[in-house]
């Protein structure tokens, strides 16, 4: 059986989390990776917020650099009222790495 710990924020719409050298990464749509830590014995916090680029929310870690990538794109304004995720622009994929 599954207990929660802590609840914390994080940004909108989050895609992935990924664990690596005691902490959870949590890469979201907005723009942020949010790191969380075990600050004492039972308790985690968030440790950091990363602003990263609108769309980055998959993510990996690397485990031998611990370097974070996540990729994204540039995106189409979206429209007064539209919902869901914007249209990405041509040619516009990029990798964005994050250094711990």
């Amino acid at each position: 059986m599954a207990k929660v710990l802590t609840d914390l924020p994080i940004g909108a719409g989050v895609d992935a989390t990924k664990f690596g050298d005691g902490e959870a990464f949590a890469g979201t749509g907005d723009g942020a990776l949010t790191v969380v830590a075990e600050t004492s014995v039972g308790k985690f916090d968030v440790t950091q917020t990363v602003q990263t680029a609108l769309g980055a929310r998959t993510i990996t870690v690397d485990s031998s650099t611990h370097n974070i990538y996540l990729p994204t794109a540039e995106f189409e304004p979206q429209p007064a009222g539209a919902t869901g995720r914007p249209t990405a622009k041509p040619d516009s994929f990029m990798i964005v790495a994050v250094s711990q």
